[in-house]
């Protein structure tokens, strides 16, 4: 038997650990920067809320502030001076404003969620009786439920579109008619109402600290951001774009009754189009982060799919990729399409049809397999059997 002295022990001790950090140093990677290794690269939530809140819906707020709060100002010029040129310029200012809030209708999250900020402003088609009543009584309370469609953009198109068919007949009614003093105060309480829910909305927004609770509130159950973000993008493009702008009116919805006169902007029938597409397109550019100021894309649903390596459920492909060739088909029918939805609807009513069609493959899409790839509960309640 070999004896070994303390001595020799410890130089090949001393031999080995020399090799074994050598061996270390070469073949060790380096440590994972990402502090939570099984999380993927790109599905930072709290990047991917800061730049839908800084370069997405804040700035489209600030946009739609400023053509709404030109509609006002040509509506104080009209009701001041009811005359052929101000009745052209607040009907102006109205399409452009109605037009720009199609594209933050879909930012039902926090302060508009919680002060239903659509319901002030786009429900339609507007009671034009309720309307009638409340210009006669003077003191309609307008934050009831049954008031939303007696208020809002549908209100105002029946008050400078509707109301007879010349403008000089228009005008009549805001200047020799027995009532004429309370229509144009009523049209006021309108444009009012409209602007204290959204200066509220906007400033909870800006200086009441509700930007910093979207974008550090980065969980994915249903209190946090993301979840509530994501219900309130599917509602709105299920509910808000596929039914109420093409499935209501078309029938398909109704048992095949169709009811034209339900569309958006009724009594200005060739902006219905110009509504519709403008939502849809709004809805696909927020799906793929597309910055308000640049129009370049930033982290959003899409890079957030991506990352997660999300699939469709059908096809097994990327999901992001069927969802945005879906988007395209949607837009093929859509300009397919004739400006005045109403009369589309009377004489062409299956090419409409076929745009409900094609939204519901991507209400499938969106519902279904985008939420199930972020592990996002859907929390409100659909009744159209679908």
């Amino acid at each position: 038997m070999a004896h070994f002295s303390w001595k020799t022990v410890g130089f090949l001790f001393a031999f080995l650990g020399l090799v074994w950090a050598c061996s270390t140093s070469k073949d060790t990677p380096d440590p994972d920067p990402d502090p939570n290794p099984t999380t993927p690269v790109g599905t930072d939530r709290k990047a991917m809320l800061t730049h839908l809140a800084d370069n997405i819906i804040l700035p489209g707020y600030a946009n739609f502030k400023t053509k709404f709060d030109l509609m006002r100002t040509k509506s104080e010029a009209f009701a001041a001076k009811p005359d052929q040129t101000t009745l052209t310029e607040f009907r102006q200012a109205w399409v452009d404003a109605y037009t720009e809030w199609q594209k933050v209708e879909l930012f039902d999250v926090g302060p508009a969620e919680s002060q239903t900020l659509r319901y002030f402003f786009n429900i339609y088609p507007a009671n034009v009786t309720g309307i009638e009543e409340n210009i006669v009584s003077g003191s309609a309370v307008m934050d009831l439920p049954a008031a939303y469609p007696k208020q809002g953009f549908p209100a105002l198109d029946y008050l400078i579109n509707g109301l007879a068919a010349t403008d000089d007949a228009i005008l009549l009614r805001y200047t020799m008619a027995a009532d004429a003093a309370k229509r144009i105060a009523y049209l006021k309480r309108i444009t009012t109402q409209m602007n204290t829910v959204f200066t509220s909305v906007l400033t909870e927004w800006t200086t009441g600290g509700y930007r910093d609770k979207f974008v550090n509130c980065t969980g994915i159950d249903a209190g946090c951001s993301t979840s509530k973000l994501v219900n309130g993008y599917v509602l709105h493009y299920e509910r808000y774009i596929r039914s109420g702008k093409f499935g209501i009116p078309t029938g398909v919805m109704a048992n095949g009754v169709a009811a034209p006169e339900k569309v958006e902007a009724f009594y200005q029938k060739d902006l219905s189009l110009v509504l519709a597409k403008t939502a849809h397109q709004a809805a696909i550019d927020f799906f793929n982060g597309k910055d308000v100021k640049t129009g370049q894309e930033g982290p959003g649903f899409k890079s957030y799919l991506n990352a997660l390596g999300a699939k469709d459920s059908q096809t097994g492909k990327s999901l992001v990729e069927v969802i945005n060739a879906q988007f395209e088909s949607t837009n093929a029918k859509l300009n397919a399409l004739k400006p005045n939805l109403h009369d589309e609807i009377k004489t062409n009513n299956a090419a409409v049809v076929v745009v409900y069609t094609e939204m519901q493959k991507a209400v499938r899409m969106l519902k279904v397999d985008m939420t199930s790839a972020m592990s996002i509960t859907i929390t409100y309640v659909d009744t159209d059997g679908d």
